[in-house]
């Protein structure tokens, strides 16, 4: 079902996170140390804006080569699939579709090196899962705007060279901002003592009378339509990537299944153990079919933002089952660093919550079958 070139995008990165993750991520996480240095190897290696057009730094390739990526890496870590996919979703993605030509060429190419990083500022301290409810506001001030307010919960801020942050007009519109490290009243404090993503950063987005020149104002689009698509896109990636944190739990028992005796003869062949090892595969056998068709239909231009909403709560909901599954297949040994389960499952609960929680992609199916909102 994979083209040559998918199986050749998803190898590539394969290699690449066996390399540069996998030997260090344990001792990442248990730090707590973000590895400043893997987004410019990201940038090498062609994972931020994969599906963004050659001529701006990007990959341009198919929905489903970035849905590889994107598993691939989080084969590797949750967090570091969030560094890869908050600066091709969150900040590629809106420069590259709202943005003016002047911008795409400022901004794009140094994110797509990782020369920059960038973040993404929806999320409020008061407004997470109701983002049309923000405070964050610009105000016209001659040939400027003024920004004030805070976002919580940036993947990669502290490290940021560019945010794209969503702010209310004075007509109450959302608008899309680009801001820029260095302007001032603008810091990201890193928020600190997470047990989940461990090895990706994270803070806020604090704005205090920060002076933004219009020609930094994303000019073609308006309201929650703008922030939301850049959600869609990196929920379908997230679809993908919580398949690969699941195949790594499910490789990681099998192998330690077939290796660990008990009783005599190796514990895979107990009727339990085969039990939860059959049921894995099965799950994301069925996760992956469901990404792939999401990503036909992306290829398609005909992807529904439900559809996404879908496979990113089932995929997750899927891997945080194996995660748990696998955790006692591996005894007492699953709770170490010496495997990778416990790290997954732990980063898995702030993906089954970022991002549209998982309670509320339900609720996003719901209305989508019913007609009713149910959470408005």
């Amino acid at each position: 079902m994979l083209t040559e070139e998918n199986i050749l995008v998803r190898q590539s990165i394969r290699d690449f996170v066996k390399k540069e993750i996998s030997p260090n991520i344990e001792k990442w996480a248990q730090q707590a140390h973000f590895p400043s240095e893997i987004v410019r190897k990201f940038g090498e290696v062609g994972a931020f804006g994969p599906t963004i057009p050659q001529e701006y730094g990007g990959g341009g390739l198919d929905y489903i080569s970035y849905g590889l990526i994107m598993q691939e890496i989080e084969r590797g870590d949750s967090g570091m699939r969030s560094t890869a996919s908050v600066q091709g979703s969150l900040v590629m993605f809106p420069i590259y579709q709202y943005g003016s030509e002047e911008q795409r060429r400022k901004y794009l190419p140094k994110l797509a090196s990782g020369e920059w990083l960038g973040c993404f500022g929806l999320t409020e301290p008061d407004h997470g899962s109701n983002p049309g409810g923000m405070t964050t506001n610009i105000k016209a001030d001659g040939d400027d705007f003024i920004l004030n307010g805070a976002k919580l919960w940036i993947s990669n801020s502290p490290e940021c060279q560019v945010a794209v942050v969503w702010a209310k007009n004075e007509q109450g519109r959302i608008k899309g901002v680009i801001v820029e490290r260095g302007m001032e009243g603008f810091t990201t404090p890193e928020i600190h003592n997470k047990w989940s993503l461990r090895a990706s950063i994270t803070g806020e987005l604090v704005f205090d009378n920060v002076r933004i020149p219009k020609e930094n104002i994303l000019p073609n689009v308006e309201g929650l339509r703008g922030p939301l698509s850049c959600l869609d896109s990196a929920r379908f990636g997230i679809a993908w990537g919580a398949i690969g944190a699941a195949i790594d739990c499910y490789e990681s028992a099998l192998k330690y299944s077939l290796q660990r005796e008990q009783f005599g003869k190796p514990i895979a062949s107990f009727q339990l153990q085969q039990k939860k090892l059959a049921e894995m595969i099965t799950e994301i056998t069925k996760a992956q079919l469901l990404a792939w068709r999401l990503g036909v239909l992306k290829n398609e231009g005909k992807a529904t933002s439900a559809q996404i909403s879908m496979a990113k709560r089932n995929s997750v909901d899927m891997a945080l089952h194996v995660a748990r599954e696998a955790r006692q297949i591996h005894g007492g040994m699953g709770i170490t660093g010496e495997y990778p389960i416990m790290r997954h499952m732990m980063n898995l609960e702030s993906v089954v919550t970022y991002e549209g929680t998982h309670d509320i992609h339900l609720l996003i199916t719901g209305a989508d079958i019913t007609g009713i909102q149910a959470f408005k």
